[in-house]
This record gives C-alpha cells, sequence and structure tokens, in this order.
C-alpha cells in the first residue's frame, strides 16, 4: 500500500508531514522490535515506555516512515498527529481494507455480563441463518475456528486483521466485547458500531483508573462517539444516563430491564439451579425461552442479547430457539461436576457485584451448603479484595480463600486482604493458597446438597506468577482431581 493512502484516513488528526510520502508500506507496527522492511512505525505513548524513544530501532530494522506526536531527529518520513493512539485505529483499518465497513459489529461493553450476552446474541444469529464472528474474553471464534487472545478487546492491528479475515471467510456479523481499557486506549477509533449494548456498571479497575466517575466516563465513550442503536440496562442509573446522553444528539437507544420502565423487560415464571424459564416481551413481541444458564443476571443477558437481536430484524423463533439451545458459555456459571451429591460451578465472577449475584442466585436454589472458593488477582484493583471477602462470607456458609493470578504480589498478602473483610461477618473459611490443593480440599469438603462456587477465572486457561502464566483451568483441574479421586464429571 502506498505510504501517502494513509494520511487520507487521518482527517482532524494530522498535525503535519515531515519529509515526502513515497514507498510502500508492507506492516503496521507499535513494537520497534518486530519492524520488518516496509513497515510504519506508531510511536505509542504509555504508562512505562514511550514508543518514541524506539524509533530510531524501528528504522534500523527497516521502518520506512513514522507516526508520532512530535517531530523526530531523523531523516525519515513522519506523519504527526495529536494522539498516536487515535491514530493507530485508523492507520489499521486503512491497511486491512476497512474490512469493519464491510460487516455488521456489535459492541458489548459493561463490567460484567459481557462474555455470556455476546454467546447469547451469537447463538441466536446463527440461529437466524447468519455467519457470526466473536471477539472477546474466550477468543476469536468464528468459521469453526477458535483463536487465543491475550485481551478481551484485541489491539487496533491485530482486530482489524481480524475483520479481514472474517470478511474474507464471509462473515455477517460480528459479536465483539469492549473493554473499557480499549475505550481509553481508543482501540475501537475507526469501527462503526451497527449496534452497541450498555449490560451494567459496578466496581472494577480501580487499580488503572482513578476514581469510578473516570471509569464510568470511559465506558460511555462508546455511546457518545459511535453511531447506530443502543441497547441499554435501563435498571441500572448509568444506563438511563447512557440514554439522556443520546436523546440529546437525537439517538435511538432501546431499554431492557426488569424492575423500571422499559421497552423489553421479562416474566420469570420458574426458576432453578439449573436454569431459568421466562417469558420475554420485546416490544409487545412475546417469546417464552428456556434457559439452562442459572441466576436472575443471566435472564438480563438474556434480554440484552434478545432485544438486540430484535432491533436487526431477527425473528422471535429465532430468539426463543437460540437462547433455549444455548446450554453453557465456558466458565460462566458453568456447572462442571457433581461430586458427594452436590454440584460444582465455574464462574468468572471476580468483582464485588458479580460475586454477589452469582452467590445469590445459587443461594436460593441450594439444599444444602453454599461453599465457595475465590481469590483477587494481584496487581490490580486492591480495594475489592475485602469488599469480596464480606460478600462471600455474607452469602456463603463456607469460604476456601486461594490464590488466583497472583502476578508480581505475595499471595499470603493478597488473601489477608480478603480475610479482614471475611472475617468481619465470618470465621467459617480456610486459606488454602495453592489453588489446586484448594480445589481438592473444597472438592472433598462437599455433601450431598451442597453447591461449590468456583469464582474468579472462569475459563482462563493459565495462573500467573511472576510474570509467567502456567497452564491452568478451574475445569480441567477438578476433572483431573476427581479421576484422582475416583470419579468422572456426571452431569
Amino acid at each position: 500500500m502506498r505510504l501517502s493512502r494513509f494520511t487520507e484516513c487521518l482527517n482532524g488528526l494530522t498535525v503535519r508531514i515531515n519529509g515526502l510520502l513515497e514507498g510502500e508500506v508492507y506492516s503496521i507496527s507499535i513494537d520497534s522490535n518486530n519492524c520488518e522492511k516496509g513497515a510504519l512505525y506508531v510511536c505509542l505513548c504509555g504508562q512505562r515506555t514511550d514508543g518514541h524513544e524506539y524509533a530510531a530501532q524501528a528504522v534500523k530494522n527497516g521502518a520506512v516512515a513514522i507516526v508520532c506526536e512530535r517531530a523526530l531527529p531523523m531523516a525519515i518520513p513522519q506523519i504527526i498527529v495529536e494522539n498516536t493512539r487515535k491514530a493507530l485505529g485508523r492507520l489499521a483499518a486503512e491497511f486491512y481494507g476497512n474490512a469493519a465497513q464491510y460487516l455488521k459489529i456489535i459492541g458489548i461493553t459493561g463490567t460484567n455480563g459481557k462474555t455470556t450476552t455476546s454467546y447469547m446474541l451469537a447463538e441466536i444469529l446463527k440461529t437466524a441463518g447468519k455467519k457470526v464472528g466473536i471477539i472477546g474474553t474466550l477468543g476469536v471464534v468464528y468459521g469453526g475456528k477458535r483463536q487465543a487472545l491475550s485481551l478481551t478487546t484485541p489491539d487496533p492491528i491485530e482486530l482489524h486483521r481480524i475483520f479481514a479475515e472474517m470478511r474474507l471467510a464471509g462473515v455477517e456479523y460480528v459479536v465483539m466485547e469492549v473493554s473499557a481499557h480499549a475505550l481509553y486506549h481508543y482501540k475501537t477509533e475507526g469501527v462503526f458500531f451497527y449496534r452497541t449494548v450498555f449490560t451494567n456498571f459496578t466496581q472494577d479497575h480501580l487499580d488503572f483508573f482513578s476514581d469510578m466517575e473516570s471509569y464510568k466516563e470511559t465506558k460511555l465513550r462508546l455511546f457518545k462517539e459511535k453511531g447506530g442503536v443502543a441497547v441499554v440496562n435501563g435498571d441500572t442509573e448509568t444506563g438511563r444516563e447512557i440514554v439522556r446522553l443520546r436523546e440529546k444528539k437525537g439517538e435511538k437507544t432501546i431499554l431492557y430491564g426488569l424492575n423500571s420502565p422499559a421497552d423489553a423487560f421479562a416474566v420469570i415464571t420458574e426458576e432453578g439451579l439449573y436454569g431459568t424459564e421466562c417469558m420475554l416481551n420485546i416490544n409487545d413481541a412475546l417469546c417464552r425461552i428456556s434457559l439452562s444458564l442459572t441466576g436472575k443476571h443471566n435472564v438480563y443477558n438474556a434480554l440484552a442479547a434478545a432485544t438486540c437481536a430484535m432491533t436487526m430484524g431477527i425473528q422471535g423463533d429465532a430468539v426463543t430457539d437460540g437462547l433455549s439451545n444455548l446450554s453453557f458459555v465456558e466458565g460462566r456459571l458453568q456447572r462442571v461436576a457433581a461430586f458427594h451429591g452436590g454440584d460444582v460451578f465455574v464462574d468468572f465472577a471476580h468483582t464485588p457485584d458479580g460475586l454477589k449475584n452469582v452467590l445469590a442466585g445459587l443461594k436460593g436454589y441450594c439444599k444444602g451448603r453454599l461453599i465457595c472458593l475465590f481469590g483477587c488477582g494481584g496487581n490490580r484493583d486492591k480495594i475489592k479484595r475485602g469488599l469480596m471477602g464480606e460478600i462471600a462470607a455474607r452469602l456463603s456458609d463456607f469460604t476456601v480463600l486461594t490464590s488466583d493470578n497472583p502476578r508480581y504480589e505475595d499471595p499470603l498478602d493478597i488473601l489477608s486482604e480478603i480475610e479482614k473483610g471475611y472475617r468481619r461477618f465470618s470465621a467459617k473459611y480456610v486459606i488454602v493458597p495453592d489453588r489446586k490443593c484448594a480445589l481438592s480440599y473444597a472438592l472433598d469438603f462437599m455433601q450431598k446438597g451442597d453447591v461449590l462456587l468456583v469464582a474468579g477465572k472462569g475459563g482462563e486457561r493459565y495462573q500467573e506468577v511472576m510474570g509467567i502464566k502456567y497452564p491452568f483451568n478451574d475445569h480441567d483441574i477438578i476433572k483431573e482431581l476427581l479421576e484422582q479421586k475416583g470419579k468422572t464429571l456426571p452431569l
């Protein structure tokens, strides 16, 4: 691609150009070490490093031009912009043929529920005969392929490469999770969202954002800056704030909820440990569904997915069949085993609100004791540790405190902070720092009628310790332990 073409997509961002924009660009990179001959190097300013400092290395490795925020003392074409992160999204889109323009992209954001909602919506669309791709925490999925991702929302170069591959594969709809970090770093710049969905807003990521207001304002970017119809949880104050913001711009917003007046709502007719029966009313169109997923929070997720689908012209039969046919979402309140006459669930709940919703949902159906196993990640929001300890103490009958992803922190320090919150309300707990040993302990502790919730990691396939990601998956470890105990995974 000719270097000169890249300036055309930077309207409003380009400050000036140094040098002649000649030659061909064969790749885009933000890593100077990965630059090859013909690369366009984009200097990003991060929390720890400044890409401008590595521009000379990028040129040495073959970069033919640089996109930067300040002029650099080197004889190479430079496109100087106000914000290289904003520019990167547009440059990546241009490089990959603006593939996103040929796809109907649905962006889902919120503290909790993004993954489950995305898989529910994808299942509805597939049931309606559409070719669908998914991008999110569980990876990239389309056309029978699955690709792991290191981030919920990929960086722009990878994201637009994925869009291009999906387009070539005939994908029509892309359902993607949009994280707060992605919005903060303008990763979705250059993407038009056909639909946007808001699930909820609760405490998380305060290690990164200075306060809850900053975190919220970042989430709102998806609804302030992008077009398309928005589907919003009307039972939340943040959802109602989104409505007010969009009303001022004359943009269409559809509300869903269980408590407040809304365009779409649900009536739960039956609920239990293994699923929920409910009637959805979406703008007076009725859909009776049988969810294999437990808990009221999953009714919210189903409402979000169904409402979004029907705004796109998907018929009620596809909504009913799609939601009813989805047996589970990996690591999202997934029933993974039966043992000692009790049930074992794995869930990604790693925030106070997430843990509260899951425990509260399970408690109402538990005939025996509700046992919780969880920890908190290292080098992340420390405030939530004590809060999650309190929630587990209030809602569970017994808790096994263990490691999550300690990263660069001492696991015992993390557990001590959780314990402080827990001990305010209960002394019924044990600390087992090694997560595999903790899982074994919790399984042996189970009795008939008990429910064991293994929370925090969900479908993750690693445990991060001192910068190294060791293979670890709660479901796989539980299977291994049960085999050692002479049991299989009966369901």
